[in-house]
């Protein structure tokens, strides 16, 4: 293997940096740039996850651009994309030698930011991250695709020493900043345009990739076999991937339903424990989510079937079985999203299912410091017998779980109604969904400089 030396090394490092060029940023996402200046204040390592292709790199080059804009010199920051192929030796090795040339060619004048993108690829990393930490030398922010390579390595050396941040794809107030259709006030928020949008969120998804594409199915596509062959087949060493890839289009063709590792082995014909193993892999490239039953009963919760979610509602039908659209799936896999990105910012939340033995199903269940609250997805709400049944189901789980209220989110529906002494709130999801972001700051031009 060659040996990269100093000039070509430096000459990497270059193009990635805001030294002496203007970098592209894309769109600003607030509230993941608010929320890393928060946890950057604490003086730990910040620790940026989330799935391939969901915005990481572009956060990090954000908020490298913000502190320079806040005055930091540009020379003071440095930022190192792993997954640049002219990288040879990914070993703990090429982070010393980064760093050493950095040194000499840019002459930080304190102690500098550094930013190290997919650093899941450099092997002993954690180490060398933990050395900087301790010593001082440097504030580090790092980045990587695999919840399990990285909570590995950082309970082992960095515990007690890092601050986490999951990013996900396009929440629908970001999609709509990123498609210039963002609303301003009530007034505009109810409009046969703003509701095409969300159609078309639902439809296509919120990677940021894909809002600009216009074959998105075809970049969905490509994006599944990015994630599939870079995230799971290489790091895990498959022998078996197509069996593999047809169990995670199996999840993929059932999200928002219930599944158990037998069930998803006897579709495929292979045994359990590989069925759990697959599942495992495909939780850690935060492609899919497996949810648990409600219980105050830990066994319970772990022998009860779980329900599955894609990280996109675009690439689950994209890559799906399914033979046409289910709007109800879909739209409950969006509250899902939404809900796992409120946990982000609140790790405190917890979040379930609830069942009853007469198999009456809530589909969320929320728990915090503050206590239960129940949520039920149904899309139909105009079909009675549809409507009938869900809110029935609600009302036994408030009962079950002591709530006087529960929320019904629907397609288009929206009130509130008194039941049997509990309240039940209908809300139009597009509208449960803007509501839970305020409007701040939303665009950027994506040729920002500094």
């Amino acid at each position: 293997m060659k040996i990269m030396n100093k000039n070509e090394l430096f000459r990497v490092l270059d193009d990635w940096n805001f030294w002496n060029k203007t970098q592209n940023i894309g769109i600003l996402r607030p509230k993941y740039l608010e929320r890393m200046r928060q946890l950057s204040d604490s003086r730990q390592i910040l620790v940026i996850t989330g799935a391939r292709r969901s915005g990481k790199s572009f956060l990090m080059r954000q908020y490298a651009h913000d502190l320079a804009s806040r005055g930091m010199p540009k020379n003071d920051i440095l930022f190192v994309n792993f997954e640049d192929p002219r990288f040879t030796a990914l070993d703990a090795r090429l982070l010393d030698e980064i760093f050493s040339i950095y040194r000499e060619f840019q002459h930080p004048s304190g102690k500098p930011y550094i930013f190290l993108d997919e650093v899941q690829e450099i092997a002993g990393w954690e180490k060398w991250v933990r050395m900087m930490h301790e010593t001082d030398r440097a504030r580090i922010i790092i980045s990587g695709s695999n919840a399990r390579l990285l909570s590995r390595e950082l309970s082992t050396l960095l515990t007690g020493r890092h601050q986490d941040m999951t990013v996900y794809p396009l929440s629908f107030r970001e999609y709509l900043s990123f498609a210039a259709n963002e609303p301003h006030g009530t007034q505009a928020l109810d409009t046969p345009e703003l509701l095409g949008s969300f159609r078309e969120y639902l439809l296509h998804g919120g990677f940021p990739g894909v809002v600009f594409e216009a074959a998105k199915d075809q970049s969905l596509l490509s994006f599944f076999s990015d994630i599939v062959e870079r995230d799971l087949v290489r790091r895990y060493r498959v022998r078996k991937p197509e069996k593999m890839k047809s169990m995670l289009k199996f999840y993929m063709s059932n999200i928002s339903t219930l599944t158990t590792w037998s069930k998803a082995a006897k579709f495929l014909e292979i045994s359990s424990d590989t069925a759990e193993k697959f599942s495992s892999y495909f939780e850690s490239a935060y492609l899919v989510f497996f949810l648990k039953r409600f219980s105050f009963k830990v066994r319970e919760q772990e022998k009860s079937p779980r329900k599955v979610y894609s990280i996109d509602t675009g690439l689950a039908r994209a890559v799906g079985f399914q033979a046409g659209m289910n709007m109800g799936r879909m739209a409950e896999n969006a509250v899902f999203l939404e809900l796992m990105r409120r946990r982000s910012g609140d790790p405190s939340l917890e979040l379930f299912y609830w069942k009853d033995e007469q198999h009456r199903e809530t589909d969320f269940i929320l728990r915090t410091s503050g206590g239960l609250s129940a949520l039920q997805v149904c899309w139909n709400a105009a079909q009675e017998e549809t409507r009938e049944r869900e809110v029935r189901s609600l009302l036994k789980c408030l009962d079950a779980v002591g709530l006087s209220e529960g929320t019904v989110i629907t397609e288009e529906e929206e009130g509130e109604e008194t039941m049997k002494g509990k309240t039940i709130h209908f809300v139009p999801l597009w509208r449960w969904l803007l509501a839970s972001e305020s409007v701040s700051n939303p665009r950027v031009d994506s040729s920002a400089t500094l």
